[in-house]
């Protein structure tokens, strides 16, 4: 599966989503996949050939490179927005459960001619309540704990942020410390806070939409409750009315002079 593949998956579970929603599609896939693909992997197309040390000892250039970037940051972050994008495809999962159970119910009570209403069914829009409104914000939990635990893996791999000019290296089979220098470290440097910076305004628009949600669930639970509330409160208002007409046609019945 490429870039595009991915996009298209995405981009039906999309015609589903909030406008947060869509939101964050859009800077997933404009601000991260595309300046990664576009950009970033031209910059770090070179680090392991353009790792210097100031040694010619055999395997101590490699152990040291090894040493410092134990996963190129490139494989990083395409394994951070593949896991990122994967809770997605739960909705869209579910969105096609719920479309061929409405297409057997379709065939079953139209037949042949059903062909039409499955068309419109094809483009129809699912709104996020019940069962879905669970799956939804299931995924949104997923892409936040996927983006909060590769944030900590790369700041705790490499050390921060900041891209160094020189790492110093006392590994075997290094004779002793030795300087290594890194290509591009302040390029390699604005990028990487470009893309921290990108992947927090994915988790801020995550944690917005998944509030919205809960929100506005809360809300329609209490409108619910009120209105029972209300229609409860009126059945009885309306029994007790009864009631007070019957006794007082007994009442008046009673009172009435016998001939």
């Amino acid at each position: 599966m490429n870039w595009a593949q991915l996009y298209s998956l995405l981009g039906g579970v999309n015609k589903h989503s909030t406008s947060l929603g869509k939101v964050w599609l859009s800077v997933l896939f404009i601000f991260r996949i595309m300046i990664l693909i576009v950009a970033v992997e031209s910059v770090w197309g070179d680090e392991q050939s353009d790792f210097t040390c100031n040694t010619l000892q055999p395997g101590c250039k490699n152990v040291c490179y090894d040493h410092y970037f134990p996963i190129s940051h490139i494989r990083l972050w395409s394994l951070q927005l593949i896991f990122v994008s994967t809770p997605a495809l739960l909705v869209a999962m579910h969105v096609a459960h719920s479309i061929r159970e409405e297409k057997k119910d379709l065939i079953r009570t139209m037949g042949d001619k059903a062909d039409v209403d499955i068309e419109m069914l094809k483009k129809k829009k699912f709104h996020i309540v019940g069962p879905l409104w669970w799956t939804y914000t299931v995924s949104l939990f997923f892409r936040l704990l996927f983006e909060a635990a590769f944030m900590y893996a790369f700041y705790y791999l490499y050390n921060g942020f900041h891209m160094p000019r020189l790492v110093k290296c006392d590994a075997w089979p290094c004779p002793n410390t030795v300087d290594c220098f890194i290509s591009r470290p302040t390029e390699k440097t604005v990028f990487t806070i470009f893309m921290i910076a990108a992947s927090s305004l994915c988790m801020v628009l995550n944690v917005a939409e998944l509030s919205y949600l809960i929100v506005k669930a809360l809300l329609g639970c209490c409108r619910k409750q009120r209105y029972h509330s209300s229609h409860v409160s009126k059945s009885k208002e309306r029994h007790q009315n009864k009631r007070n007409e019957i006794l007082l046609l007994e009442s008046s019945k009673a009172s009435a002079p016998q001939k």
